[in-house]
């Protein structure tokens, strides 16, 4: 388990990599806080091994998951508890799946949007933390533009947002993150004019994803980073990660109650390197909880 020396010191050197934002004497003072962690990690039977270690070598509180391809009693929830998490999943088999898990004992663990559509994807969960709401998103990707899957990916953007209009308000202490399968503008992604009429870029799919941050939502990595990237994904084939043709698809958006808390945000790319690595890189922040 880690000491709160340990927290404090990895928040810190996050916190002390964003220039002006923020200015600490020393690890001592910094209030314990929340670390909190998204990763689609493209099957976690094939990823297993590396999300463990990789957990092992940080110092997160929280981190959801996405994109399991397993059902929820396939989940190695076993070899999670053994390593000090605390899990909830939401699985499916074969696709998609969502999971949360937490140093600390989770509560009121809910499934889905709740609406009255027919859907059997397993693509949202929530769990609250101490006093914070988390969901872990894994939005549809879409396949191709016009396709019966490019109009399920528009519509389950628009049950996100009516979903949050029925069950949350701008002062509630509200964390949503995952894959949205949206780079939301041309300083998300390193080739535009490559992407630009895909899934991921598309003007419609960049206005779904604007609709549903207009709720009141913050996206918490551009409170810290202004210029082009972070990428958070790059595609396995045509050498998408040595060539540095990334996207930004992952993100952690905040409700307005918890923007200001919002003390460091970055990228782990070195995740996506390496032996069979995830197709994405996980995304944290950093969180004053007081």
């Amino acid at each position: 388990m880690r000491s709160p020396l340990l927290t404090s010191y990895f928040l810190l050197s996050h916190c002390l990599s964003c220039p002006g934002r923020l200015s600490f004497a020393s690890p001592a003072s910094v209030r314990i806080m929340l670390a909190l962690a998204t990763y689609n990690v493209n099957s976690i039977r094939a990823r297993l091994d590396r999300v463990l270690a990789w957990l092992g070598r940080t110092s997160y509180d929280v981190v959801c998951l996405q994109e399991l391809k397993v059902a929820d009693d396939q989940f190695p929830c076993d070899r999670f508890e053994a390593a000090g998490w605390h899990c909830a999943v939401h699985g499916q088999r074969t696709y998609n799946g969502v999971a949360i898990l937490s140093r600390t004992p989770l509560a009121d663990v809910g499934a889905g949007l709740g609406d009255d559509v027919d859907d059997g994807e397993s693509r949202l969960l929530e769990a609250r933390v101490g006093g914070v709401r988390i969901v872990s998103v894994y939005a549809p990707n879409g396949q191709i533009v016009g396709s019966e899957k490019w109009d399920y990916k528009l519509a389950w953007l628009r049950r996100l947002r009516a979903w949050l209009d029925r069950t949350a308000s701008s002062g509630d202490r509200l964390v949503l993150a995952g894959d949205f399968n949206v780079a939301p503008e041309d300083r998300d992604v390193a080739r535009p004019d490559e992407w630009r009429e895909s899934v991921l870029c598309h003007p419609h799919a960049r206005a779904a994803l604007r609709t549903l941050i207009d709720w009141g939502l913050v996206d918490a990595v551009r409170l810290h980073h202004a210029g082009d990237g972070p990428y958070t994904w790059w595609d396995y084939r045509m050498l998408g990660f040595p060539k540095n043709n990334g996207l930004r698809i992952d993100h952690v958006l905040v409700s307005p109650a918890l923007a200001g808390c919002c003390l460091s945000a970055h990228v782990d790319r070195d995740e996506r390197k390496g032996k069979l690595p995830s197709d994405h890189a996980p995304v944290a922040i950093a969180l004053d909880r007081s």
